[in-house]
């Protein structure tokens, strides 16, 4: 063989050589890469795991108060249309239409005054959307019935009505600072 084709060789087994050696290291970068980013989505979703059940959590606590604002509201709005039906037919009509149109107005500032954004956005727009829904409902029914609706509305609808008594809760509270 003469010296250009050993030099030739040579240096194709040097660049095999060389082939060789950066493929180790690429894969080798692309090994710790990966693990770095499987460590790192872990982490992530670890601290996801834990914001949900916090949130959760804190739903959870939400919730349960505003049950209790929503069965202290919905037994005074009870007693309420019971003592007016029992003493004036046509005046508790007009009564109810009156308290109608204050759950719409109560939903008019619910969406003025509380967040149109994010997690409290989404529950503050579910308040106002019921306390529409009910003002129309009241204004639309016969005080006849109402109590009954009131508490078959409860039972099929817990989460409406628990969002129903926050917004309530929250207005209640507002008026009783005044």
């Amino acid at each position: 063989m003469s010296n250009a084709t050993t030099t030739r060789a040579q240096t194709g087994q040097s660049a095999q050589d060389a082939a060789r050696t950066a493929g180790q290291k690429a894969q080798d970068f692309t090994q710790s890469a990966g693990q770095k980013a499987q460590d790192a989505a872990n982490t992530a979703g670890q601290k996801a795991q834990e914001f949900a059940h916090a949130a959760g959590q804190k739903a959870q606590d939400f919730a349960h108060a505003a049950g209790q604002k929503v069965q202290e509201v919905a037994s005074a709005a009870t007693q309420r249309v019971q003592d007016a039906a029992s003493t004036v037919g046509h005046k508790a009509e007009d009564a109810t239409a009156s308290v109608g149109r204050g759950l719409e107005s109560a939903a008019d500032k619910v969406r003025e005054k509380l967040p149109h954004e994010g997690m409290l956005g989404r529950a503050s727009e579910a308040v106002a959307n019921t306390l529409d829904r009910t003002g129309h409902y009241i204004e639309e029914r016969n005080i006849r019935g109402i109590a009954n609706d009131v508490t078959e509305v409860i039972r099929r609808n817990p989460i409406p009505a628990v969002l129903v008594a926050v917004g309530l809760g929250f207005l209640l509270g507002r008026t009783l600072r005044r």
